[in-house]
């Protein structure tokens, strides 16, 4: 496939402007009640659909809401709570004791700092940046496989890894879109730039994006 040419920087301010006509205050679907629960659900959404964390974590979250509560249930019963997850029992353990490490070094807090966030396991960069973005408001941008194709898919920022990809749209993405710029992309590529057959004509940026086999 050939090099896509790049988004000029007046294309690239176009696109999230027309994002943000579209979906002023875009929310991420993951359902938490606090931001320990928010931590709790990215954990569990690695290689799972939100859908399916939801389905399990909307009853454990009505009783289990703080990293107490948590180490209290135990990781048998969270396995149980949790078993329609992929990877549910390394998951159950990895919740555990990210409960147990944020009681006993943070007084049970989710700590507002990327390196005390990855620190904890089960909590890679993508999970810190959701957390500080969605919890904290800081302008990160997680790069999940939805945000990934379509950084590669419409020229925006083209990489070989979702950390190249982090690194160019963190250039590019003008200041004044970069809290919001997250949920934006990963929700057009989750409903609109899709994996298999993008909706090229439900877009609302086609006329920007470079893909060369647009279904139009």
């Amino acid at each position: 496939m050939p090099r896509l040419s790049r988004l000029s920087r007046a294309e690239i301010e176009e696109m999230f402007a027309r994002f943000e006509r579209a979906d002023p205050d875009p929310r991420g679907e993951l359902h938490y009640t606090n931001v320990f629960t928010l931590l709790v659900a990215v954990v569990l959404s690695a290689q799972a659909t939100d859908e399916g964390v939801n389905k399990a974590t909307t009853p454990l979250f009505e009783t289990v809401d703080t990293p107490e509560k948590m180490v209290a249930l135990g990781e048998e019963r969270l396995r149980e709570a949790i078993k329609t997850i992929g990877l549910y029992r390394n998951k159950a353990k990895n919740v555990i004791q990210l409960s147990r490490d944020l009681i006993e070094r943070f007084g049970g807090e989710v700590p507002h700092d990327r390196e005390a966030l990855e620190s904890l396991p089960g909590v890679g960069r993508k999970t810190a940046n959701v957390v500080l973005n969605t919890a904290f408001g800081e302008p990160t941008i997680a790069v999940d496989t939805h945000l990934f194709r379509l950084s590669n898919r419409t020229g925006l920022a083209p990489g070989r890894t979702p950390a190249e990809v982090e690194g160019k749209l963190m250039k590019l993405v003008p200041n004044r879109y970069k809290v919001h710029a997250h949920h934006w992309l990963i929700l057009h590529g989750r409903y609109v730039c899709k994996a298999r057959k993008p909706d090229c004509l439900a877009c609302l940026i086609r006329d920007i994006c470079r893909y060369p086999e647009k279904t139009v």
